[in-house]
């Protein structure tokens, strides 16, 4: 084994290729920072000038920093010496083994394009999309992010997003809370209604207009079961819902109204 020469190999390679090679993964780290500011850039400009909406403008820029970086590293492959014709030959032979993945991805891009015409929903928007809820916050080029009420980050395929039942939640302005009381058989249903009218009347969230309803839609084996339909806007939503759950059981019992349960009365007959 002669030392002598595979040092020297080392050394030739070190000073041509090697050099090559590491300015190529200096350069390549140095554009990929470069094109992510570049896409927050964008980003903050679109907000603040409203130039496209921020759904489709969120997509764009992120097929934008794919493309970039794609071309970014043909070019440095290329500059390091690598035949780019061989790997163009490479992926063609594979293109036939990876057909039917690529079309499930072809399948999200499309499912991408029609969330992003049709508008389903938008960044920002509180939805539910095959079964998961929480904020849109990303349509990318093949799946929407979404974070959950308790911030779990949920990845849905477009192909999926765009097929399914979507719930929109932000969509319109107002929302109406229901919810369903039961008071017992004894009870004066006027005085129940206007201790219920009372507990919408002095929460600040809840709308005049629409007006609210309080109504008895039912007898159950318990106790009568009372209605109560309040509009509020649709950020006010779940705090008007727990706050009405509280302050109506509060109320009933400041005004000694009973909320019946379950029970069962047993009559022993004697002969």
């Amino acid at each position: 084994m002669d030392w002598n020469s595979i040092v020297s190999s080392i050394v030739s390679w070190c000073t041509s290729s090697g050099i090559k090679l590491l300015i190529a993964i200096v350069v390549m780290i140095i554009a990929f920072k470069l094109i992510n500011r570049l896409g927050k850039m964008l980003e903050r400009r679109n907000d603040k000038k409203h130039v496209l909406d921020k759904t489709v403008a969120k997509a764009l820029i992120s097929a934008g920093l794919i493309l970039a970086k794609a071309l970014v590293v043909i070019c440095l492959i290329s500059y390091v010496g690598i035949n780019t014709s061989g790997i163009t030959a490479l992926i063609a032979s594979l293109g036939v083994a990876g057909g039917l993945a690529v079309n499930g991805a072809l399948g999200n891009i499309a499912g991408g394009i029609l969330l992003l015409v049709t508008k389903p929903f938008k960044v920002d928007d509180f939805v539910e999309i095959d079964g998961t809820m929480g904020t849109v916050e990303a349509i990318n080029v093949t799946a929407t992010k979404i974070r959950t009420n308790d911030n779990i980050v949920v990845i849905i395929p477009n192909g999926t997003a765009s097929s399914a039942t979507v719930k929109n939640y932000s969509e319109k302005e107002l929302r109406r809370v229901d919810h369903i009381f039961r008071v017992s058989y004894a009870t004066d249903i006027e005085k129940a209604k206007k201790v219920v009218e009372m507990v919408l009347e002095y929460n600040e969230k809840v709308l005049k207009d629409p007006a609210w309803q309080v109504r008895i839609i039912g007898h159950s084996e318990n106790g009568m079961e009372m209605v109560c339909r309040a509009w509020v806007n649709s950020a006010d939503y779940w705090d008007v819902y727990f706050d009405l759950l509280e302050q109506v059981k509060l109320a009933f019992d400041e005004n000694h109204i009973e909320i019946p349960y379950g029970q069962l009365d047993v009559h022993v007959k004697q002969e």
